[in-house]
């Protein structure tokens, strides 16, 4: 259901996550007017459950948006579908651009679009995601502890994520995928029982849907139950290049994000952002968090506006 796009809002939030939603809940909450702003393409879609969130845990996601929606609702924000094109300024308001036609006017905008997923180009990989090809150990490695899993060897990350798999299971196996390790690598991975296996990976083997293994090669088949592999993670907001924001790497290495201060604000006047828009690793609690915070903080900003315009107007007529 899609709510009547107004002209002019207080504040704009591109993105109808946990972060956006949250983020709208507070300001809803603050009396503010608010529209979130949904392209209806979340990130952890193809998930079962949603993990670590505590009194949600193993809710599926599409039911935890649902009932976002509906508490931002019940607050008097307004949640449309849409995708966002182009965020411009035009004096002390942004004009947000949508490619379905509108421009709602914001004087404050928070962006909480989230990211997108690069994988490796292996056949039989996107296939699986987001159910027995994996990459976070914190959201979904509960769920194959105990079985065969592999870890494919394709960021600086991937000894550590081979690691963080092996306090969950007792049989994992480490492609290098023609990627040479260092001798301390070598090292911790002997160290822990880890497999591993060398030569470039031609496939992961599907059957009845379900993961069979993962074919080098050279033919050779590695029987496995679950895989996992680090993404290179590249955030939603390109949007954002008008208004001087541009996407730059994470110091980490495995992806690219929009920097921003303690408080959620970017480098652009009036502009902030949270959830894995800036920070990458973020899962949803931590997500809904940090835009909680920034809803605060912009709140704070507008009764700081709200309340020089009003003194302004006191002392015209003293």
């Amino acid at each position: 259901m899609n709510d009547e796009l107004l002209d002019t809002y207080d504040v704009v939030v591109i993105g109808g996550g946990a972060a956006g939603l949250n983020g709208a809940l507070l300001l809803a909450r603050s009396r503010r007017s608010v529209v979130v702003i949904d392209a209806g393409a979340p990130r952890n879609a193809p998930a079962a459950g949603v993990h670590g969130l505590l009194g949600h845990d193993g809710l599926p996601p599409a039911e935890l948006l649902e009932r976002g929606r509906e508490e931002v609702r019940r607050y008097g924000g307004h949640v449309v579908t849409g995708d966002v094109t182009t965020v411009i300024r035009n004096g002390s308001h942004f004009v947000v651009g949508l490619a379905e036609g509108g421009s709602p006017t914001a004087r404050r905008i928070l962006v909480t679009a989230g990211l997108v997923d690069e994988l490796p180009d292996i056949p039989g990989l996107r296939e699986g995601w987001g159910h027995d090809v994996l990459h976070c150990p914190y959201c979904h490695g509960w769920e194959v502890r105990d079985q065969r899993i592999g870890v494919l060897a394709n960021g600086p990350r991937s000894v550590h994520q081979a690691s963080l798999f092996r306090q969950l299971s007792d049989d994992v196996t480490y492609f290098t995928n023609g990627s040479p390790l260092t001798d301390n690598e070598v090292e911790q991975l002997a160290a822990r029982s880890v497999r591993v296996v060398d030569g470039r990976l031609h496939s992961l083997e599907r059957a009845d849907h379900e993961l069979r293994g993962a074919r080098l090669e050279d033919g050779a088949l590695i029987d496995l139950d679950a895989f996992a592999v680090m993404p290179h993670m590249v955030a939603r907001a390109r949007f954002l290049t008008e208004l001087g924001l541009q996407l730059v790497p994470h110091p980490s290495g495995i992806g690219e994000y929009i920097p921003v201060d303690a408080t959620g604000r970017t480098s652009a006047p009036g502009v902030w952002a949270a959830g894995n828009v800036t920070d990458i690793a973020a899962q949803v609690g931590a997500s809904a968090a940090a835009a909680a915070s920034a809803a605060q903080q912009i709140n704070a900003d507008l009764v700081a506006e709200d309340t020089a315009e009003a003194v302004a107007k006191y002392r015209a007529r003293t």
